[in-house]
């Protein structure tokens, strides 16, 4: 526990809430856990009985090394702790591997690299606003904001159930938040360097650091209107950016460049060959999409205006395949998914570059561009709301539109994670954990905001209780009715619409916030 006592700096209450959330983490161990578990037991089998150059092309298992080389390294490290648990975890060709040594160790892994994200759910509280703390510590901006990060429902049960690494990595881009609050452009700048040579979905948010470090960091001073001066551009800050970017990128692309294998690390990174969605829906607007191909695939056989023999039968039995082919609307190709990203993109970062608002209009850019990559990306796995629902809990505690926003696109895109865990003994921990997280977001985030209008009006109270039901259906009454074998996918398919309305919804009324602030004029910045 020293690592928490360090990320606290004598803060016991902090403390307090990092050492239970750490005590839950161990209590899960048992818990079922995905095919990832084995996906990383791979790579450490890999990354420790290989040589380097044939990392990227080993093939024994399905589940291949398709992460950036940091993470192949992170996992190499990771590998020589795992040889004084069990040896066997380490060989590429025992597939299917999980002793209960393994079980442990992978477990343990994760729980000890989220050190990092405590350090960095510290470092971002130091960044809060404490004008609306209240005289209860339980009503202060920081600590409301402590336990929506580290006491998260989706990070929990992604990581500590199904079995990933977001921890570390969504504490890396944290901290490299809090460093651009903190005025410490260099370093936030070589966190998300270092971040992208870890795991290559944070290439979704890119786009907000490159246009703030060039708008907020390479010119130096706005005009007082906020519009900026052009004869304060800083040669020497870009060249310092640029600096740290090529280093970091040669440190990590360096040895696959010298082995001339560039190509082939590229094409595991970003394997195009799989479908538009994957084998679960992401409640994105492709799930709209597809369902919507669905209804008019139905409406067209009732009406015989489509030939059933020409619609494939999985579009319309199992439907959730990664091959996705639709049957009346125009089938979607990498290129336009890639379009229709950066059109929904441009606005925010527009905003970023016209109207600046610090730091703060850099994390709601970087959000808009989470879930703009989310809602029309390819191939998108719903775990990657993640990369929205975290950082806009910063902004939760700031305003009361935002904290309405937050509690929308956090209780949709958690209830979206429930299929992850289809398995009957993690059913009430999945919903006993969602039900105390969202009912301590919506009462800490009301009692902060008292003072204001209420966070919900009467279609978005509506929406949110109308998951309610949605679960009652899906998990006790369609098992047992006739459609359930004919129509297996129906639960699935409800979720994921379901939830990508109101993550759509949230979405638009961010957009809508930013485009409508006012710009913050400033005659100088660091």
């Amino acid at each position: 526990m020293a690592a928490f006592g360090i990320a606290t700096g004598g803060s016991n209450w902090f403390s307090a809430l990092a050492l239970g959330v750490t005590l839950l983490k161990c209590l899960l161990i048992p818990t079922y856990h995905s095919t990832d578990f084995e996906v990383h037991r791979n790579w450490l089998a890999i990354t420790h009985s290989l040589p380097i150059s044939q990392w990227y092309y080993e093939a024994t298992s399905e589940w291949t090394l398709d992460y950036p080389p940091f993470f192949a390294w992170f996992e190499y490290a990771l590998s020589h702790v795992a040889k004084y648990f069990d040896q066997e975890m380490l060989n590429v060709r025992n597939l299917n591997y999980s002793s209960s040594r393994t079980l442990l160790f992978q477990r343990f892994s994760v729980i000890f690299t989220d050190a990092l994200f405590v350090y960095a759910v510290h470092e971002c509280c130091k960044c809060i606003d404490g004008k609306k703390a209240g005289k209860e510590l339980t009503e202060k901006p920081k600590f409301i904001l402590s336990v929506l990060l580290l006491w998260n429902f989706g990070l929990l049960i992604v990581d500590h159930i199904h079995f990933q690494y977001n921890g570390f990595l969504s504490g890396l881009m944290l901290l490299s938040i809090a460093r651009f609050f903190q005025k410490r452009h260099m370093e936030g700048a070589f966190l998300f360097a270092v971040l992208l040579h870890f795991k290559h979905i944070y290439l979704y948010v890119a786009p907000a650091y490159g246009v703030y470090l060039l708008r907020s960091y390479c010119f130096t001073a706005n005009k007082q209107d906020g519009s900026i001066r052009w004869n304060s551009f800083s040669f020497v800050r870009l060249i310092s950016l640029g600096l740290i970017v090529f280093l970091v990128s040669a440190l990590s692309l360096g040895p696959f460049l010298a082995l001339n294998q560039l190509p082939q690390v590229f094409s595991r990174l970003f394997p195009f060959k799989r479908g538009l969605c994957h084998a679960y829906w992401a409640p994105n607007f492709w799930a709209l999409y597809s369902a919507l191909d669905k209804v008019l695939s139905v409406i067209g056989l009732e009406l015989k205006l489509l030939d059933p023999n020409k619609i494939p039968k999985a579009s319309m039995t199992s439907g959730l395949v990664q091959q996705f082919q639709h049957t009346v609307l125009p089938s979607v190709t990498p290129l336009a998914t890639f379009i229709c990203t950066l059109i929904a993109m441009l606005p925010s970062v527009f905003c970023l570059w016209c109207k600046p608002q610090g730091p703060r209009g850099f994390l709601r850019c970087l959000i808009l561009c989470a879930l703009s990559s989310f809602m029309f990306g390819w191939h998108v796995h719903e775990k990657a709301i993640l990369l929205a629902v975290l950082p806009m809990s910063l902004l939760s505690v700031g305003k009361a539109v935002d904290a309405s926003i937050f509690l929308i696109l956090t209780t949709t895109g958690h209830y979206s994670l429930f299929p992850l865990l289809f398995t009957a003994p993690e059913l009430p921990i999945k919903i006993i954990l969602m039900l105390l997280f969202t009912i301590y977001s919506i009462s800490s985030l009301k009692t902060l905001f008292r003072k204001e209008k209420p966070l919900f009006n009467w279609m978005e109270t509506f929406y949110l209780l109308g998951l309610g039901p949605l679960e009652v259906f899906c998990e006790f009454v369609f098992p047992f009715t006739s459609w359930n074998l004919k129509y297996p996918f129906i639960p699935l398919l409800l979720t994921s619409v379901y939830c990508a309305v109101g993550i759509t919804y949230a979405w638009l009324k961010l957009y809508v916030s930013v485009l409508t602030d006012p710009p913050v004029g400033k005659t100088k910045k660091q």
